[in-house]
């Protein structure tokens, strides 16, 4: 205990005096010291080690504060602070690019359809509201369109479409396996562009079957989709940038892989308190 007071403030005082007040000897407080060196470097050592097994299992996707959050969910005690330094002296650093920017302007009017969301990208309970869009995929082979519904309380995608053709039926297939899966009580707004595909008499029919009002936004405006806009930026930094697919069924494989089994069930979202879409829905309904 005299040692660690003697460590604690010995900033501001000399050993030598200290010692003589507190009746311990210098050479045993040195001693000390060592010790408590040879430690710190040990814990230092295990920690590091565990922090290069959550980024490894992460893809090595994720920074110093999804890192910290994984270990103090295994009980780990630990600050952002130290793994962050942990991590640069280890050259281990997430390998993804920066959030999407800002790269269209809004082209006018909503016409037909009204805005019900108005940019407000929040839904107190599953099922609310649900947001979509279309990306594409480039392969080796060909390229790929991927149209995705993703639930705004929890983040999570809950129906996706890839196919080689940019048409209604892509997101309807996104859209009916959204259904299928998670049966979402009446009420629901689903929001996306002005795109055709969103706008044909098929999907006006399953919204209506469904109950579920359309929502659109602005065309080619982002900022009135901006969650999908977000999401398909995550897919491409940390996946389809990296990947470089040869093949449409490798980008298919690997796809399902990153949304059904990471994304959704692994990846922890800042915007959820770093939960997992899956775990903050289970929390949040179960509690």
């Amino acid at each position: 205990m005299k040692y660690r007071f003697m460590q604690r403030y010995g900033s501001g005082f000399r050993v030598k005096k200290m010692s003589e007040v507190l009746g311990v000897s210098r050479s045993g407080y040195y001693v000390y010291l060592e010790e408590r060196d040879g430690e710190r470097a040990r814990e230092n050592e295990g920690l590091g080690a565990l922090i290069r097994q959550i980024w490894v299992k992460s893809r090595e996707l994720y920074g110093s504060p999804r890192i910290t959050v994984e270990l103090q969910a295994q009980g780990v005690r630990c600050g952002k602070n130290r793994v962050a330094r942990l991590m640069r002296e280890a050259g281990i650093r997430s390998q993804t690019r920066k959030a999407f920017r800002v790269t269209t302007k809004s082209s006018g009017g909503l016409g037909e359809a009204e805005d019900l969301v108005q940019r407000c990208f929040q839904a107190e309970r599953p099922g609310q509201v649900w947001v979509s869009d279309i990306t594409y995929i480039r392969t080796r082979e060909c390229w790929l369109y991927l149209a995705a519904v993703l639930d705004l309380f929890n983040r999570e995608v809950v129906g996706w479409s890839l196919e080689r053709r940019v048409s209604q039926e892509l997101v309807l297939n996104a859209l009916n396996q959204a259904l299928f899966q998670h049966r979402p009580e009446g009420g629901l707004v689903f929001h996306a562009d002005r795109g055709g595909q969103y706008r044909g008499h098929q999907m006006r029919r399953l919204l209506a079957r469904h109950g579920i009002r359309l929502s659109l936004g602005r065309r080619a405006d982002c900022y009135d989709n901006a969650v999908m806009e977000s999401f398909f930026s995550t897919l491409k930094s940390e996946l389809v940038n990296r990947a470089k697919f040869k093949t449409e069924q490798e980008a298919q494989r690997r796809i399902y892989e990153y949304i059904e089994v990471y994304y959704n069930r692994q990846r922890r979202h800042s915007t959820l308190n770093y939960q997992t879409p899956v775990e903050y829905a289970n929390v949040s309904t179960h509690p």
